[in-house]
């Protein structure tokens, strides 16, 4: 069977416009589940969850489950021992921050830094040292 040049043309244009479709649908595919929004869940609230999902499909015996309790309890004093030890360089670093950026602004400006930064301390305290936005 031979095919006209027009059917020839026709078909390749509908590749050509199918491979745009999936392209584009890809694409908002892509975005739409990468996309992270809304406050950052409670840390008690995600452990229940996983410790949930594990004893189910794991099919963990109490005496198990216990041990998880245990070892979460664990790492998480450990993880808060390394923050508290790397606090101060953070500090330290936000510190040189504020001093270079007060440098770059007029007095003016320098005041109401000065009001943003003490309202963001003000909003980690509140907040259990996160700063806006959960981070």
């Amino acid at each position: 069977m031979k095919l006209s040049r027009a059917s020839i043309a026709f078909y390749l244009l509908l590749v050509f416009a199918s491979g745009a479709v999936v392209g584009v649908f890809g694409q908002r595919l892509y975005t739409a589940t990468t996309v992270i929004s809304g406050p950052r869940p409670n840390p008690e609230e995600q452990r229940k969850k996983m410790l949930a999902e594990y004893k189910v499909r794991l099919k963990l015996t109490d005496e198990q489950v216990l041990q998880f309790n245990s070892l979460m309890d664990e790492t998480r004093a450990r993880v808060g021992e390394v923050r508290k030890q790397m606090h101060p360089a953070y500090e330290k670093i936000h510190e040189e921050q504020v001093e270079k950026v007060l440098k770059i602004l007029n007095p003016e400006q320098q005041g109401e830094y000065q009001k943003i930064i003490k309202e963001r301390e003000q909003h980690e305290r509140q907040n259990g040292g996160r700063g806006p936005g959960g981070i």
